[in-house]
């Protein structure tokens, strides 16, 4: 079994020091039948994939805990210790006495003691309700309480029910927001990032506050109700891709990696799988990066009502 070792970002607080793997596996999906997701996981660990990304929402963490349980018990991973796994807040529990019971709920269902990685998944909550709904109906939105509903992440953290705590889609003002009260600071922020969705303010942001930007979509979410092929189909990437021997996809990553950035990829395919790690070993010139820096922006939707 040959695996690629990809390389880490130390998520970094006053509490806890903890590495995340640049390329992570992502586990969003429509399809009610978890087995082709828990078939592609034990793959992916074959490979060298040890992130993991999950939310409630996604309805994959039970599927997920399986998977990772059968990868224990076939000695693919000599422990949980070597996984980074991930799962984030959702909306209808964004209630500060929610918090923490949501945790222990995707916990359960990971069958696993502690998160690597907790994130809000939106800077917004829901109306408390026990299934999961995306996209959210507006009459249902309401303000976060962002300093009760940190303070409760705060709590996970110290209890040890995760390692390290963060956000997702938050924008600058929403960063800056928990900043001015945070005990410990949101140690990431995942955000639809791509080379047509460069994200420069947020990540200019990030790295001045040491905090890690983790992008998903990176490809701009192919088929996906939020996506488009706007990646995929680039004129730039296409010629850029053509004129390095890569895939499309291989740039698209290869770029988001060269900001220093994480990724999470979603894919159940063997070799778009192996593909998608096999970015590390050669590098985008300052033209490519230039006429990547040229193209035009297509803003990904990032609101919970769709």
């Amino acid at each position: 079994m040959t695996s690629i070792n990809i390389p880490k970002l130390v998520l970094g607080s006053s509490a806890s020091l903890n590495a995340i793997a640049v390329i992570g596996f992502g586990t969003s999906s429509n399809d009610s039948d978890s087995a082709p997701m828990k078939r592609a996981v034990l793959e992916a660990i074959k490979l060298g994939y040890r992130h993991f990304d999950t939310a409630s929402l996604y309805g994959s963490e039970q599927g997920l805990g399986e998977a990772i349980a059968e990868a224990l018990k076939l000695g693919l991973v000599a422990s949980r210790d070597e996984l980074f796994i991930t799962s984030k807040l959702w909306c209808s529990d964004s209630h500060p006495h929610l918090v923490i019971s949501a945790l222990k709920t995707s916990l359960q269902k990971l069958q696993l003691e502690y998160l690597d990685l907790y994130l809000i998944h939106f800077p917004v909550s829901s109306k408390p309700a026990e299934n999961k709904v995306y996209p959210i109906d507006e009459k249902d939105l309401m303000p976060m309480d962002f300093k009760s509903v940190w303070a409760a992440m705060e709590e996970c953290q110290q209890l040890g029910l995760t390692k390290s705590i963060g956000v997702s889609n938050f924008s600058v003002d929403n960063l800056q927001n928990i900043l001015s009260f945070a005990t410990i600071p949101p140690s990431c922020n995942q955000v639809g990032m791509n080379p047509t969705w460069q994200q420069k303010e947020v990540r200019e942001f990030c790295g001045a506050n040491n905090i890690i930007v983790t992008a998903f979509s990176p490809l701009g979410g192919k088929g996906a109700s939020w996506g488009s092929n706007v990646v995929v189909d680039n004129e730039v990437l296409i010629d850029i891709a053509k004129a390095r021997g890569k895939s499309v996809a291989q740039v698209s990553l290869r770029w988001v990696y060269e900001q220093g950035a994480g990724v999470i990829c979603k894919s159940y395919n063997k070799e778009r799988l192996k593909e998608n790690l096999d970015i590390f070993d050669w590098a985008l010139t300052q033209d490519d990066l230039h006429k990547i820096s040229s193209i035009p922006q297509h803003k990904m939707n990032d609101s919970p009502a769709g």
